[in-house]
């Protein structure tokens, strides 16, 4: 899905297994910038509910490259 700019979709996590993962997720674009966004549903001491929100740059999956192997010189004509 493409947001665009300045705006963005939160979806309820139906993940969540565990009380540390946040409650909902989604993605913004702020200022030509995207963002993953999580939210948890909190409540103050004096029993007011508001949500604490967290911002980061979307995961990027690390590309692996292969290193290339050395050709098998065995029958080359060097003494060592």
């Amino acid at each position: 899905m493409e947001t665009k700019n300045n705006t963005g979709a939160i979806f309820k996590n139906d993940k969540k297994t565990s009380e540390t993962h946040p409650d909902y997720k989604g993605k913004v674009n702020v200022n030509g910038k995207d963002m993953e966004v999580a939210l948890w549903l909190k409540e103050s001491k004096t029993g007011i509910k508001y949500f604490s929100t967290t911002f980061q740059e979307p995961y990027v999956k690390p590309v692996h490259t292969e290193i290339p192997l050395m050709p098998d010189d065995s029958d080359d004509d060097l003494p060592f």
